[in-house]
């Protein structure tokens, strides 16, 4: 199983390849220039990844948890009484000078389950970057087919307006030489108004769909789009069902959050034993007279007020909870891929029969025309075939956008709407570059090291 999964994700990833020639119009900036751009300007993933990169210091802070703590301490004292025999007040005051050191020499697993829990945490923030990068993609994906839609709307509106001007200026001729009504005439007047008011509110939703793109793409679209190819996926529903529930990263996120509640469980057990604790402090005074001790204790607690119990019962309750949440989201991981499958199947079957339409809708438009100039159509016949046709034309804008937002929609489902997965040609955001720096707790930040770190992920 292992081996076809692996197959079949070489396939989607050659095929994916294509997004580098979606076009062949070089003028036009392609879904895959757009999706590059996205990645590049997304606010939302330089958010995220810096979440990473804290979670990531986390596992620093639990490993430092295993280590002594060294101290220094300035303690000042100031007293003041009477002396027993003069009665005369006496007054001091002295300044020692401490070095403390304190380690926890045993916690019976405490400190390795926090620095596990730390681990699990950053694999399952690992996974919720990896979902924002899919939806900023996808946004991407809608972003750049809503302007394509939107502007051949705007085109076909624009011909609607020049076409049913023509039959205007027809239906004013034919009415001066008494072939047509006024009635005839005001129809072609009231389509013509129509017309624009349709013109006018489809240039609106260029407008938008514009503003739209540049929030999601990072800059401004020229209009000049193009329509993508077919990105690969699996033949069978099935099939893209078996690998989103392998690979989605909602999937993958919860599986990691249920395994940190199991942990949780587990370091909540724990606080029932004790913990071994060492302890040394070196200490010089003014008169620069040294001393020195060293402490090893055992605290065990005995009675807490039932507060370590409710912490277990409260860590069994978030595994239930986790556990749960897990198979909740797989259950919406494979809706989604149904959902995204069926929006496909519909939009093929959509342009298949429009496509149709239009073939039937421009031979009665060309009929229609041609029996009204010889008498035997109206003027209101003309107007009613242009619109069946322009309608259509207008339908199918609207199922091929759609069409390419489900396809991308059913790689994001099963967790493949990546920058890698898709072969965009960029570097991509390296989630281990960080965390194999600061992973181990570094005594300092490692200067030149990090530094070159955070250059290469563009974070210095």
């Amino acid at each position: 199983m292992a081996g076809h999964v692996a197959r079949t994700l070489r396939a989607l990833a050659a095929g994916s390849a294509m997004l580098a020639l979606l076009s062949g119009q070089v003028q036009s900036e392609t879904l895959g220039d757009a999706l590059v751009s996205a990645y590049r300007n997304s606010n939302l993933l330089d958010q995220n990844q810096a979440v990473l990169r804290a979670a990531d210091e986390d596992v620093a802070t639990a490993v430092a948890t295993l280590r002594p703590v060294i101290s220094y301490i300035l303690k000042g004292t100031y007293s003041e009484g009477r002396s027993p025999l003069f009665g005369t007040g006496v007054n001091s005051r002295t300044a020692e000078h401490i070095i403390s050191l304190d380690w926890t020499l045993y916690d019976f697993g405490r400190s390795r389950f926090g620095i596990d829990i730390a681990k699990e945490t950053v694999l399952s923030t690992r996974q919720a970057l990896l979902q924002v990068e899919q939806g900023v993609l996808l946004d991407a994906v809608r972003a750049y087919m809503d302007v394509r839609r939107a502007t051949q709307a705007v085109e076909i509106n624009r011909t609607s307006v020049n076409v049913i001007s023509e039959q205007l200026r027809a239906a004013q001729d034919r009415f001066e030489v008494g072939q047509i009504t006024r009635t005839d005439v005001a129809l072609a007047e009231a389509r013509l108004a129509a017309a624009r008011a349709g013109l006018a509110a489809a240039e609106g939703d260029l407008k938008v769909a514009r503003a739209a793109y540049t929030a999601a793409v990072g800059h401004e679209s020229d209009g000049r789009t193009s329509l993508p190819g077919t990105p690969a996926f699996p033949k069978t529903l099935a099939e893209a069902q078996a690998l989103a529930q392998k690979l989605h990263p909602a999937i993958l996120r919860a599986q990691h959050q249920a395994k940190v509640a199991d942990l949780q469980f587990e370091l909540a057990r724990a606080q029932h034993f004790p913990t071994i604790e060492a302890g040394a402090q070196a200490l010089r005074d003014d008169d620069g007279e040294t001393s020195g001790q060293a402490t090893v204790q055992l605290v065990q607690p005995l009675f807490t007020g039932g507060k370590i119990a409710s912490a277990e019962r409260k860590a069994i309750a978030g595994r239930d909870a986790s556990r749960a949440a897990l198979t909740q989201t797989a259950v919406e991981v494979a809706e989604q891929v149904s959902n995204a499958w069926s929006a496909i199947e519909v939009a093929r079957a959509q342009i298949g029969a429009i496509d149709l339409q239009i073939e039937a809708a421009q031979s009665a438009y060309d009929g229609t025309k041609e029996e009204a100039a010889l008498g035997a159509r109206t003027t209101l016949d003309v107007l009613d075939a242009e619109r069946e046709l322009l309608s259509a034309k207008s339908d199918r804008t609207t199922a091929e956008a759609n069409l390419q937002v489900a396809f991308y929609s059913l790689l994001a489902s099963m967790g493949l709407l990546t920058a890698e997965n898709l072969k965009l040609g960029i570097p991509v955001y390296d989630p281990e570059a960080y965390y194999n720096v600061v992973r181990k707790a570094p005594l300092s930040a490692q200067g030149a090291k990090l530094d070159r770190v955070l250059k290469a992920i563009g974070k210095n």
